[in-house]
């Protein structure tokens, strides 16, 4: 007889956190949905079932309903124990020098693909009376993003929106917990396209590292989570620090190397 094993569902489980999150769910001994834009993730689910439960791997573009609904349809009628609405994508360079359809992207991974994931997912943990959601916010949620505006604003609605989402599920049996990485070492840099940035170059925190600290805090229950002491200090810090200074702080981090002043 099969064991039945709880359901996590994962996505931009393809490299980074969400791979990261993935390991760390099947380790403990959950079934996975996994999700991604690219075809690594059949890979990803290759390498984890070797922990021994069911991996079904979902390559679909995660900006749209349609994508999303694959991820959906793929945990069928499972009891969901775990969403870790991961997948999210940055993108370097002045507002007015990106193309609109690259800023629709981003907009549409990181909040509408987002929001229409855990929305339908929240329904059915809300029916369970139970279920653990984890939301990868940033601590750029919190800076005013020079050379990043608009991934920094995506990020601020879904550090918001998490909590407020969080106070609406108290008493269902239901937690939401918001992980609030800083920069961290993924395929992010290469994709929003910042390798010639200061930010870009920089040391980096290790992905499974930050993955533990929202993993563990996500079965704690807690509603957020900063992980690393320097961005803990530095949200502390940007909590109490003019937005237009925290623009600038920003601008020498994010510019490119040929509008660096």
């Amino acid at each position: 007889m099969n064991e039945r094993r709880p359901l996590a569902i994962i996505t931009g489980a393809s490299s980074g956190i969400g791979f990261e999150l993935a390991v760390l769910a099947a380790r403990n001994r959950h079934d996975l949905v996994i999700a991604a834009d690219e075809p690594r993730i059949h890979d990803v689910a290759d390498h984890l079932r070797k922990f021994g439960g069911t991996v079904d791997a979902v390559e679909a573009d995660l900006s749209t309903v349609e994508g999303n609904l694959q991820v959906i349809e793929a945990a069928g009628a499972r009891t969901i124990d775990l969403l870790c609405a991961n997948a999210g994508h940055g993108l370097g360079r002045a507002f007015l020098d990106q193309e609109f359809t690259a800023i629709r992207h981003v907009i549409d991974t990181n909040v509408t693909g987002t929001l229409y994931l855990i929305h339908q997912v929240g329904r059915t943990m809300r029916e369970q009376r139970e279920g653990r959601i984890l939301i990868t916010g940033s601590i750029a949620g919190y800076i005013p993003g020079t050379y990043q505006a608009v991934y920094n604003g995506t990020k601020a609605l879904i550090d918001s929106f998490s909590i407020a989402l969080r106070a609406e599920l108290k008493g269902t049996g239901v937690t939401v917990t918001n992980l609030m990485p800083g920069p961290t070492e993924t395929d992010f840099f290469r994709r929003a396209d910042l390798l010639d940035t200061k930010v870009g170059t920089a040391r980096k925190q290790a992905a499974d590292e930050v993955a533990r600290i929202g993993y563990e805090a996500m079965l704690r229950g807690d509603a957020q989570v900063v992980a690393g002491w320097k961005n803990k200090l530095q949200t502390a810090v940007a909590g109490v620090t003019p937005a237009t200074f925290l623009a600038e702080q920003h601008r020498e981090q994010a510019a490119p190397r040929a509008e660096r002043h």
